[in-house]
């Protein structure tokens, strides 16, 4: 086959939605390993009690960020990511039902999954290539997430998508390989789980699975009384400044600007992302650095002349910048794109 690439801005952050059943699948998780204490003390922290998040289908995503990141940290296990993605069942995913009853294969329901973030929930880019039989996932931490969250929301992704793989199509699915940005270490579960060769030290995170197991028939016998349900997506202020940061570049408004813009103070404006769980930097740079992937990818224009485009004076300063997004430089990515030649 030939060789495929693509860049997917699937990153959310902030006040955008997230399904609350991963929520509820973590909370359960330390209920059962950790005790009610532990749940109690994460649910006053992100603002959520259990039984008001029995009745939600979408929660913001820095509560899920966060939840994610304390689990982390309260556990100290590099495997709890995948320790909790793996329990995840087929039955549990509300809304989600009324779209993979509509697929006929595991590979469309993947490609729902991959093409519409905002509905199952994401914490990164992606970049997806497919050749020789194999489609490759690789994750592009434009978010700057620390290494160890990074990996805990990679693994949890991961083997949640294997779990529920195997429950739509009623047998077994296993990757092909994982790779993943940290030292080598005991990854005995992960391994169980998905049946992947893991790898360490790896420049990116990223998995991989044979065509075979795209084509797979859906099976599962869905409920007919679970799968009409409809998620209603609340209004996100962060989603709106992005759209308002895209439409503007590359000129992106500083701060000031944007709150004279919005018609607040700079103070009030600080103060609203912040309850988002997020910056006004962090929004720009996350617009900056998808733009220039986009850019880089599209093969149309040379390294100069897209840091001309972003609205950088020096193209060494671009550089920095980019790698400084990514942890690699943009030769890096048009090297990825000369193997399509």
């Amino acid at each position: 086959m030939k060789y495929v690439q693509s860049y997917k801005r699937n990153m959310l952050v902030g006040d955008q939605s997230y399904p609350a059943y991963q929520l509820r699948n973590l909370l359960n998780y330390l209920k059962v390993h950790y005790g009610d204490e532990v749940v109690d003390k994460l649910c006053s922290q992100i603002g959520l009690g259990i039984s008001e998040l029995e009745h939600l289908q979408l929660i913001y995503v820095w509560q899920a960020d966060f939840a994610m990141e304390f689990l982390q940290q309260y556990t100290q296990d590099p495997e709890i990511g995948a320790k909790v993605g793996s329990q995840y069942l087929v039955k549990d995913l509300d809304f989600l039902l009324t779209f993979f009853n509509q697929c006929k294969t595991i590979g469309e329901c993947l490609q729902f999954v991959l093409s519409h973030p905002e509905r199952v929930g994401s914490f990164t880019d992606t970049l997806v290539t497919n050749e020789d039989g194999e489609l490759r996932i690789r994750w592009l931490n434009t978010g700057r997430i620390n290494r160890e969250r990074y990996s805990c929301q990679f693994q949890h992704s991961v083997c949640g998508l294997v779990k529920i793989g195997c429950g739509l199509a009623g047998q077994t699915i296993r990757f092909g390989r994982i790779s993943l940005a940290e030292e080598e270490r005991d990854a005995s579960f992960l391994a169980s789980v998905t049946g992947a060769d893991v790898q360490f030290a790896s420049e990116f995170n990223e998995w991989s699975i044979e065509h075979k197991y795209l084509s797979l028939p859906v099976t599962y016998d869905f409920d007919k009384n679970l799968i009409n349900t409809v998620s209603n997506q609340q209004p996100s202020y962060i989603e709106h400044l992005l759209d308002q940061l895209r439409s503007s570049f590359p000129d992106c408004p500083n701060m000031e600007q944007m709150a004279e813009i919005q018609n607040i103070s700079s103070r009030t404006l600080r103060r609203k992302i912040s309850l988002a769980g997020s910056s006004y930097q962090k929004l720009v740079d996350q617009v900056r650095s998808q733009a220039a992937i986009g850019l880089i990818l599209s093969e149309e224009h040379k390294v100069e002349d897209i840091a001309e485009v972003m609205g950088f004076g020096d193209v060494s300063h671009f550089r920095q910048s980019f790698k400084h997004w990514l942890g690699h430089p943009p030769g890096h990515f048009l090297r990825l794109n000369e193997k399509a030649k």
